[in-house]
């Protein structure tokens, strides 16, 4: 029994004395072992920081993509000839396996008076699908049905940060305001999206399409936008809407010939489904342009269902936008960018060891003659080499813990200037394992150096 126990004292006597001799030895020269860890830290504090801001930006960008909406498809003409009749819209729900909602997208200026209160304001055309569309909940009140639209009821939904302004404390929402002269009753207000979230939404004015077209003084929506099941359906939806948007312009060879007036049979398109003989431009009896050149219809070949979740159709005339793959490009973009700051900060913890490696050589040449003594007196090459690791392991430490701390303390300022930041926990512990690496490596070289001085040597120098 007492034999078992006395190597366990005897190791546990040895790292405790090569622990205090350690620590002795960093404090013997307190100004150039507070220089080394300054370079520690330093290094620490870079990564920390910069992965910090990178990490604050890309949640940033995500969030603002997510504010959209989940498998939201956005469809947007690029030309007057390509804009679509809101009823579009709804024709697409029933044409396009997957797409739950759909709501045409009007957009409007007008001049805004509430009490004493007058100021330009942005509106919102759309239907009683949008809060599912783009998530986004009523927070007072309610939202306006399909009956306002058919109406084209003078009802308003207020955007929070516009409420906020308007209403300092009181409820808005049974209270009227004028849009160029026409007096709009307000029936709800909207939760708040978020500063520069949405498109701006907490900014605006929600009203029927019906009544913003009326505001607008035109009879065409340049967007629309739709909501499938699911991310599976998102994908097939951006196909099959390729398809039908290519049909409606008469870019498919097995498109029907155009030339007639808008609002043709919307079922004489492809066998794929693919849409009506029309261009939407307000009723207006346009061709197609001749240099638009015609375009076979995508193949899903046999590899499953393609997934082109950004597809543009006629040369860019109308686009067709998967919100899910934007905000999985931005994710990914924003990591690339993280990291490359990362590595770049990285080169900061190369030079902490470079010091580590260069305080320890000169320990190691200033105290030759004590570890001639140590050796002399009975001291195994182990116990120095221990010693001396333990020393660039202490300095390590000491910067690690310092830079951590200061990384910190700088996000906190980049977060006050108004900088979107965020405490990365994994590039806390990568810079913290990285240092504590680096001191032991180039801690090793001196190390060694100083357990194989043949004790004669060390006594001799």
């Amino acid at each position: 029994m007492i034999k078992s126990k006395k190597p366990f004292y005897s190791i546990f006597t040895r790292f405790w004395f090569a622990a205090r001799m350690a620590m002795q030895g960093v404090l013997a020269n307190p100004l150039r072992s507070a220089l080394t860890i300054l370079g520690v830290a330093i290094g620490v504090a870079s990564v920390v920081s910069l992965m910090g801001i990178g990490e604050g930006a890309r949640k940033a960008v995500v969030e603002q993509f997510k504010s959209l909406g989940s498998n939201v498809i956005a469809i947007q003409a690029q030309n007057e000839s390509a804009e679509f009749e809101p009823e579009y819209a709804y024709e697409l729900i029933d044409r396009v396996q997957g797409l739950e909602s759909a709501t045409p997208v009007a957009y409007a200026k007008a001049v805004m008076k509430w009490r004493r209160i007058r100021g330009n304001v942005e509106i919102i055309g759309v239907n009683s699908n949008y809060p599912g569309i783009r998530d986004h909940k009523v927070q007072v009140g309610r939202f306006f049905n399909e009956l306002h639209v058919k109406q084209r009821s003078q009802v308003a939904v207020i955007g929070y940060n516009l409420a906020i302004s308007l209403s300092k404390g009181r409820n808005l929402v049974g209270s009227s305001l004028t849009l160029n002269g026409k007096t709009y009753s307000i029936i709800g207000i909207m939760s708040e999206k978020g500063s520069g979230n949405a498109e701006g939404v907490d900014d605006k004015i929600l009203i029927p399409y019906t009544s913003a077209l009326k505001i607008s003084e035109s009879k065409t929506v340049k967007d629309i936008w739709g909501k499938a099941a699911s991310k599976v359906d998102t994908d097939l939806a951006v196909v099959q809407l390729s398809r039908i948007i290519k049909t409606r312009l008469g870019l498919r060879k097995n498109a029907p010939t155009y030339g007639g007036p808008t609002g043709g049979d919307p079922g004489t398109g492809a066998a794929d489904g693919g849409g009506g003989g029309e261009v939407a431009g307000g009723g207006k009896d346009e061709p197609i342009p001749e240099q638009i050149p015609d375009q076979p219809a995508p193949d899903p070949g046999d590899g499953g269902v393609p997934k082109p979740e950004i597809s543009g159709v006629g040369d860019d005339l109308v686009t067709i936008t998967s919100l899910n793959q934007l905000v999985k490009e931005a994710d990914n973009t924003n990591r690339v960018m993280t990291l490359l700051l990362g590595g770049i900060a990285a080169v900061s913890l190369l030079v902490g060891g470079l010091g580590i490696m260069n305080i320890m050589m000169v320990a190691v040449s200033e105290r030759t003659e004590e570890i001639g003594v140590r050796r002399a007196l009975g001291a195994k090459q182990g116990d120095l080499l221990f010693q001396f690791m333990l020393e660039a392991l202490y300095v390590s430490l000491f910067g690690s813990i310092a830079g951590i701390a200061a990384g910190i303390w700088g996000l906190g300022i980049f977060n006050g200037i108004g900088y979107d930041t965020a405490i990365n926990f994994q590039a806390i512990k990568i810079a913290t394992v990285v240092a504590l690496a680096s001191g032991l490596l180039f801690g090793v070289y001196p190390a060694v150096s100083a357990s194989a001085l043949p004790p004669v040597e060390a006594l001799r120098r």
